[in-house]
Parts: C-alpha cells; structure tokens; sequence
C-alpha cells in the first residue's frame, strides 16, 4: 500500500502514519527552526517558534505537535510565519537577562542564533518577568532564572529520558519557573545531577559551573571518546581548550547512551588533570618507587606471572577486572588467564 502524502512548500513528501509536519519536513531536509522540541520526548507545542501554515486552519500551527495528515497543504516559510516567529522570539528575549556578553552559553544559544538568523535588532518591548535571583550554591550546576525562556526541554529530559522526576513547572503566569519538588535548591531535592537539563538547555539558563569562564564553545576543539567510568561505554564530547578539558557532554543518537550520561560521566572528570595522576608505570625496588616504561613494567608482570606459575601451578594465579574497562578488555583479561596462563580464577569487581 502507498503512503498517504502532503504538499511540503509545494512538493509532495510521503510520511508513515503518526509523524508531525517537523518529522516529515525534516526527513525532507526542510529547516524548521524550534526551541522547545526535544527528540524522543512528548511534544509540547510551548515556544511557537515552529509555526507553519496549513491550508484551512484558522491559525498558524505548531508544526512539532501538528500529526501529519493526507492531503495536507502545508507553507514552512511564508511572510505570516515569518512575521509570527519574530514577534515570539522578540517576546522571549524580552522576558529576561538575555545579554549575550556576559552569558556562559554565547556562541551556542538556539535564541541567540534565531535572533540573528530573522534579523532581530530591536526589542519592541520590555519588562523581564523572571525576577528569581540565581541558584549557584551547587558545585555542579548554575541555574541562572532570569535566562530561562520556560521551553520545558529540561522538564522533559528529566522526567521523559533520564526518569528521574526531580524537576517541574511551578506557579503560574508571570511567575512561573522550573522548579524540583517544594521549589527547593538543587542540592536539597531528588535530583542526582546527571546533567541532562545542563544538555539540553538551549540557553543560558543552566550551564555547568566547573566550564565557566574556560572558553567559549567556538573556542574548544571537540573530541569524541568513551566514559571511562564503567563498561557501558557511552559515547561523550570532551569539549578542550589549550590542552584541557573544560566540560564534557554526550554524543547525540550514539549508541549505547544515546545522548545521556551519569553523574559520573558528566562531572567526574577532574582527575584527569590532577597533579597526583600517574602518568607512568612505577616499579618498587628497595621500598622506593621509580618510574619504569611499559615494556619495562609489562615484562616484570610477565615474568613474575611466569615464575608463580612455574613453583606454584597455574591455580595460584587469579585476576579481577575492573568495571571501568570496556567489555571488550574484560573478556581478552579473561581469555588472558584461561587461554595463556591456564586458570579459571577470574572474577569482575561489578559482580560483587
């Protein structure tokens, strides 16, 4: 059977039953610009950014909760849309302290951009409504509320893919802001600080406190790499300026995190430049550690394995890898040891 067909700026798309007009003008590489739309989460329609004309409608419609329908005529990029996008945007970046100079997420705003991309100059209103003083107690988080723009992304990061049910929306109206249960600081509610809110924000609103001041987005380079935490293996960016990393996010529709981190993952990357890491293999001799290559080191190993096993039998050697390592290194330490030395006395730490 064919698939049913709308008209997308005056070509016909075919689309599965159950997509939005976003899902099927993306899959067309048409370019709707969105704020509060999230992949993978409810659809929520709050930041209007996505409007487009559907002919019969009595008004604009939010093309990211819209289902697509057969027959559709839809126009993505009218003068009415055009104007309706602007007059939203202007709104947002008059309802708080969005002064780019001074804002941590300059240079990787989604407002910031769409007011440079519709040509936005001047502010035809004023008065910020979000008058909540910032939250910085945390040693992990900064949320700054006079940034928020109440798209409801992180609400839905935490409550839709991460589960975690630690924020929602609070009050009404102009007061209105993102709070956990009882309004409480980040510190004293159920939140266990994945990040997922910091990485879906697409403002200034939460920004991870360790990066300030460490560089701006366009400064960093971006390396792709694997958490070193445990044996999942999430993909992540570490985002390095001058030869240091100033933050760390995940790598979006990667497998097997797809996007998400732990605590862990996210934060816990500051040994990487502590000035007590090892950098090189230390070998003990006469009660004094010296440094010592890998071959060096990797030789010594072997040989004493070699010697145990020769006065001792291959039963008094066992090994323990460690979560950390991929799975990958633990199934070759484990073929290691039964393969090579002939034991079967291999355990994990995570099994315990």
């Amino acid at each position: 059977m064919s698939k049913p067909t709308l008209s997308l700026d005056g070509k016909l798309a075919e689309f599965s039953p159950g997509q939005t007009i976003l899902d099927v003008a993306r899959e067309q590489g048409i370019d709707i610009p969105t704020l509060c739309y999230l992949k993978d989460a409810t659809p929520t329609g709050a930041c209007r950014i996505c409007l487009v004309e559907v002919k019969g409608a009595r008004t604009l419609v939010a093309s990211c909760a819209m289902p697509a329908g057969n027959g559709m005529v839809v126009q993505t990029d009218t003068p009415e849309v055009r104007k309706s996008r602007r007059l939203n945007i202007e709104l947002l970046l008059a309802s708080g302290n969005h002064n780019c100079l001074t804002c941590e997420k300059n240079g990787d705003c989604k407002l910031q951009a769409l007011a440079y991309a519709y040509g936005i100059t001047d502010i035809r209103f004023s008065g910020q409504t979000q008058q909540y003083p910032a939250e910085t107690d945390n040693p992990l988080i900064v949320r700054d509320f006079s940034r928020c723009i109440l798209c409801g992304r992180c609400v839905q990061a935490c409550n839709e893919l991460q589960v975690n049910q630690a924020i929602g929306y609070g009050y009404r109206g102009a007061k209105a802001k993102i709070v956990t249960t009882g309004d409480r600081p980040y510190n004293d509610s159920d939140c266990v600080f994945c990040g997922q809110c910091v990485q879906v924000c697409p403002v200034g609103a939460l920004t991870e406190k360790k990066a300030k001041g460490l560089g701006r987005s366009y400064e960093m380079t971006k390396i792709r790499t694997t958490c070193p935490y445990c044996g999942v293996g999430c993909q992540m960016w570490l985002h390095v300026k001058d030869g240091r990393i100033a933050k760390v996010t995940a790598v979006e529709d990667a497998q097997p995190n797809r996007g998400m981190l732990c605590v862990k993952g996210r934060f816990g990357y500051d040994f990487i430049h502590s000035p007590e890491r090892l950098t090189t293999p230390l070998i003990k001799e006469d009660g004094e550690f010296r440094q010592a290559s890998w071959d060096e080191a990797l030789n010594l190993v072997a040989t004493r394995l070699k010697a145990i096993k020769k006065k001792h039998g291959a039963d008094a050697i066992a090994g323990v890898s460690c979560a950390r390592s991929i799975n990958e290194d633990s199934y070759n330490m484990q073929k290691l040891f039964r393969g090579v030395i002939g034991t079967n006395n291999i355990d994990h730490c995570a099994r315990t």
